[in-house]
C-alpha cells in the first residue's frame, strides 16, 4: 500500500472511533467516564496529523500519528484493567464542571449529577468493553502508522 493510503486509513480509523464514541454518548445515552474522555484526545490529535501528513512528506508526522494511536491504545488497556478490577482507577471518575456557577448552584449540580464510574462496563460486545475495543483497534491503527512511517 502507498504511504498516503496507509495514513488515510489510520486517520479515518481514528475519526470513525471518535464518531462512534460520540454516537454512543449522544445517541445511545451512555455518558463517558474520565478514562473514556482521555481515550478520545489522541484520536482527535491523530486526525489532523493524518490530514497534514498526506500533504507533507517525511517521517515525523507518521511517527506522531503512531504515538497518538499507541497512547489511546495504552489508555484503553489501562481502562480495561480498571473495568476488570485488575488495578485501581483514578480516584475522581466523576462528572465535573462549575465554571460561572454560584456556590449553591455548583453544590446542587454536584449532588444531582450522575456519577460515571470508570470501573463499570457500560457496553460490551463479544465480552469486550468499549475500552477494550478501542485498545485493539488503536493498536491496529498504530500498525498502519508504522507501515506509513517505514515508507516515509
Amino acid at each position: 500500500m502507498q504511504r498516503n493510503t496507509l495514513i488515510g486509513l489510520a486517520a479515518f480509523g481514528s475519526l470513525a472511533l471518535l464518531l462512534g464514541a460520540f454516537a454512543f454518548q449522544h445517541l445511545g445515552g451512555l455518558p463517558p467516564c474520565k478514562l473514556c474522555i482521555w481515550q478520545r484526545w489522541p484520536h482527535a490529535v491523530a486526525i489532523p496529523i493524518g490530514l497534514i501528513a498526506v500533504a507533507i512528506r517525511g517521517w515525523l508526522l507518521p511517527l506522531l500519528g503512531m504515538l497518538a494511536a499507541l497512547t489511546t491504545g495504552a489508555i484503553g488497556l489501562y481502562h480495561t484493567g480498571v473495568e476488570r478490577g485488575l488495578w485501581e482507577g483514578p480516584a475522581t471518575c466523576t462528572a465535573s464542571g462549575g465554571d460561572g456557577l454560584s456556590n449553591a448552584d455548583f453544590f446542587d449540580k454536584i449532588v444531582t449529577a450522575p456519577v460515571i464510574r470508570c470501573d463499570d462496563v457500560a457496553w460490551e460486545m463479544l465480552g469486550l468493553s468499549m475500552a477494550s475495543w478501542n485498545a485493539l483497534i488503536a493498536f491496529g491503527l498504530a500498525a498502519l502508522w508504522w507501515a506509513a512511517l517505514r515508507k516515509s
